[in-house]
Order: C-alpha cells, then structure tokens, then sequence
C-alpha cells in the first residue's frame, strides 16, 4: 500500500503545476498552454546539460538533487487515512520536517555559492520565511499527537476522527495552515510572485537564477512534488478512520485538484505583500496553531 501511495503522489505532481496554470489562464480569460505544458518544459531540460560558474564549487552542483531527493525522502512518509507510506515510526513527522530543512539549507548555500548577492538575498529571505513556518507544522502536529496519543503519521491520520462542532473547526483551520505553508515553502502568492522578474523582490526564484538545464528541472519539478506532498497531507482531513481504497483514492484525487486549483485562484486574484509584511503574515500561522491547540485540549476535557 505504502508504494502505491508513493507512486499516487509522484502521479499527482505532474499535472499538479498544468492545473494551476490551466485555473489562471481561465480566470484571466485566455487560452493559455495545456495541462501538460510544464511537464513538457521539465523534460526538455532533463534532456539538456548544466552549465556551472568558475566561481562555484561542488556545492552548487550537488545541492538540486539533494533537494530533490530529500523531497522524494519525504513523500515515502505520508499515509494516506490508516494507510501507512513507505517509512512509518514514531517520530516520522520531526524526522520528515528535518529531511525537508536539509534539502533546503544546500539549496540555500548553493545560492550563496554563486557570489551573487541578489541570490544571497533570496537566499536569506527564504531561510526566515521556513523559520518563521517551522513552529506553525510542530505545534499542529503536536497538537494531533496529543489527541490522537500517536507520534507518527500513520497513527495520527488513522486515528483522527471529527465528530463535534469544535472537531471540524479543528480539522478546517489545521487544513488551511498546511495550505499556507505549501504556499510558503513553494514561494507562492501573497508570499512570492513566480512569475516576476524583479531580482529586488524576489525569493526562490532568484535563488535558481543561476541553475541550468538538467538541474534546473529538477528544481521545477521539486515545487511541484512538494504541492502534491502537502496535498496528500491535507486529503487525510477529509478521510474516515478505516476507509477503504475506492473511497480513499479519489478524495485523495479530488482534494489535490481542489488544491491545485485553489492556488490558480489566490495567484489570480491577491497581489503578492510587500516583503516587510510577511514575516508578520507568515508567524501568524502560530497563532493559528495555537488555536487548534486550544480545540483539542477542549476535546479532550482539559479545559472546563
């Protein structure tokens, strides 16, 4: 089961970036490229060689398939209702956030490895804005393993059940944070524009300016990997405890183009902050947190 889950999600991730561009090009009223577009431009660089700087060393060579493959580390943990992944223990989901924040800090030195001080700042943009995040995921899932009285994903996700009202509201605020820090970690709208070409005011893009052929699709595919991730995550909200796979797979299905589309939506219609306001937009994820901690120690009558 645990394979079929791994191989569901890396299905999912790539029609996941054509669906988002497919929802703007609707919302913007124009054609715009098909669903398998992105896929298409993925693959014409995977054929293609890197070219690397004198001034770079190994680091930058090495730090896109680490990124890439401490994402594919990740996704072999994510179960699906009582399903388990590939990798389940107690403890998964610390060891998870961390294999995520290894691929991330060599795609961070890698940038700095460029001496270029328009990628250091992307660089050290996108480091505050995953710590900022970071309280946000343990906080949520500590909050889960307290009520559930599991510890790793597998045990959460198939023990977690909603039957009151302050359940639901538990389950439908926990399901947002995790679309807001998809966002984050992908450096999405409000937080970063894609799309720009601003070095100033770029994120994650400006990270990869120097990145080239075969590593640059590995770079692109990652974002999408890491959607289809965070998606297999948020699908396990809307499942019951004991579902069995012809009521599984297609809730998982439907929640990641619901996903997906929903994040063709806020790119269409919200403009990106302005970089002082994120770090405020991005620790209020914190507080969200803590109202779920609140809920489910309401749940479990420890709060009159």
């Amino acid at each position: 089961m645990g394979i079929l889950i791994f191989l569901l999600i890396l299905m999912v991730s790539c029609f996941f970036g054509g669906i988002v561009i497919r929802t703007k090009s609707v919302f913007a009223g124009r054609k715009g490229p098909g669903i398998f577009q992105p896929l298409k431009d993925e693959w014409r660089l995977f054929r293609k060689g890197s070219v690397y700087s004198n001034t770079s060393s190994f680091i930058f060579q090495i730090a896109p398939t680490v990124y890439f493959v401490s994402i594919i580390l990740a996704i072999t943990m994510i179960p699906l209702g009582n399903h388990a992944g590939l990798i389940s223990f107690n403890g998964d989901f610390v060891f998870f956030a961390y294999l995520l924040t290894i691929g991330k800090f060599f795609n961070i030195i890698s940038a700095l490895d460029t001496g270029n001080s328009l990628e250091g700042m992307g660089a050290s943009r996108e480091a505050l804005y995953s710590m900022l995040a970071e309280p946000a995921f343990f906080i949520l899932m500590a909050s889960f393993a307290l009520l559930t009285g599991h510890t790793s994903f597998q045990g959460i996700f198939g023990s977690l059940h909603f039957y009151t009202y302050i359940s639901y509201a538990v389950g439908f605020l926990a399901a947002f944070v995790f679309v807001i820090i998809a966002l984050i970690e992908n450096s999405r709208m409000p937080v970063d524009d894609p799309k720009t070409h601003l070095e100033l005011t770029m994120v994650h893009e400006v990270m990869i300016l120097d990145n080239s052929g075969f590593d640059l699709g590995l770079l692109l595919h990652a974002s999408n990997l890491k959607f289809a991730m965070y998606g297999a995550i948020i699908s396990n909200f809307f499942l019951t405890p004991g579902s069995e796979l012809y009521y599984t797979i297609p809730i998982f299905i439907l929640t990641q183009v619901l996903f997906a589309v929903l994040v063709g939506f806020i790119e269409s219609f919200m403009a990106r902050f302005r970089l002082n306001h994120n770090p405020q937009y991005i620790f209020t994820l914190t507080s969200v947190t803590l109202l779920i901690f609140l809920g489910v120690m309401l749940m479990l009558g420890k709060i009159a």
